[in-house]
């Protein structure tokens, strides 16, 4: 097994985790992240082992875990990608939202020609987002068998997006769990706070021994629960009527020991939170993107 880790350049949109598990018959990629350079690391890896990539498993929509995968698929053009039937409804409301949006900043001169790169490449993915849908949709949890190796495949709904896939490997003993855990903070763009929180408790109760979260590096059963644990204060913090930065100083100190040596990811951890009670609070204490009567 191997981890691609992800990351946020300076000036640039993050692009999430990607693991490759080597499989009978080629490999089994999950995500496959935003940028080239991202992209150009898996399949360097399975240039370099000489092994086909059979299939791609996206955990979620976010275009940081699957813009690459139309690079992707023309090298290996049997491939088949495996996710949640989610993306439908991002194509219907989320893409054409943020490409409006974003369409204003692709000339501005005050935003960094690397940003002005990067919602280019943003905008041509939403344009071609058909190309982003699944060939097998995931439709319930449960074992499956991709490239000759078994995995314990799990459907979170109304979750980090409105359906989460997230993986477990008992040879391994690795779960692989996509946004479902992201640092510095919780992307709460298009979440359901409780069913997120549902989700990251169905996870806790597999034995894995390494948890490789969307953004962040892999973490022990131990520091998982710090993260769940620091979760459920902060969605519960968000829906009082606390400062936004007393929930955002709680959040941060709480997952400060998983934030690595980077001392400008306790501010970014800070500042994320901040936004993300305020968006919460705005929105009857779920993002607008969280599917009705869903929290």
């Amino acid at each position: 097994m191997w981890w691609i880790p992800g990351g946020i350049r300076p000036n640039r949109q993050p692009d999430g985790n990607s693991v490759a598990f080597d499989a009978p018959q080629g490999f089994v990629v999950v995500d496959t992240g935003r940028h080239a350079w991202h992209r150009e690391s898996i399949l360097a890896l399975a240039r370099e082992q000489e092994r086909p990539i059979v299939a791609v498993v996206n955990t979620h929509w976010h275009l940081d875990h699957v813009s690459g995968n139309p690079a992707v698929r023309r090298e290996y053009p049997g491939l088949r990608v495996y996710a949640s039937s989610a993306i439908d409804g991002a194509l219907a409301d989320f893409f054409p939202a943020s490409a409006k949006e974003s369409a204003q900043y692709v000339d501005d001169p005050e935003v960094p020609a690397e940003m002005r790169e990067d919602i280019r490449g943003d905008l041509q993915s939403i344009e071609d987002g058909k190309a982003l849908r699944p060939d097998v949709v995931i439709e319930k949890s449960g074992t499956v068998t991709l490239g000759g190796r078994s995995f314990t495949v799990n459907l979170a709904r109304n979750a980090a997006t409105a359906g989460d896939v997230w993986l477990y490997d008992a040879d391994a003993r690795v779960a692989v769990l996509g946004d479902l855990v992201t640092l510095p903070a919780p992307f709460m763009d298009t979440a359901c706070p409780r069913g997120w929180q549902a989700a990251l408790d169905e996870i806790a109760q597999a034995p894995f021994v390494t948890a490789i979260p969307g953004h962040g590096s892999p973490m022990s059963p131990q520091q998982f629960n710090s993260y769940r644990t620091a979760f459920a204060a902060f969605v519960e913090c968000a829906g009082s009527t606390r400062a936004a930065g007393a929930c955002a100083s709680e959040w941060t100190g709480a997952v400060r020991p998983l934030l690595g040596e980077d001392p400008a990811q306790a501010e970014r951890a800070r500042g994320m939170a901040s936004y993300y009670t305020e968006m919460l609070r705005a929105n009857g204490g779920r993002s607008k993107y969280c599917a009705a009567g869903a929290r």
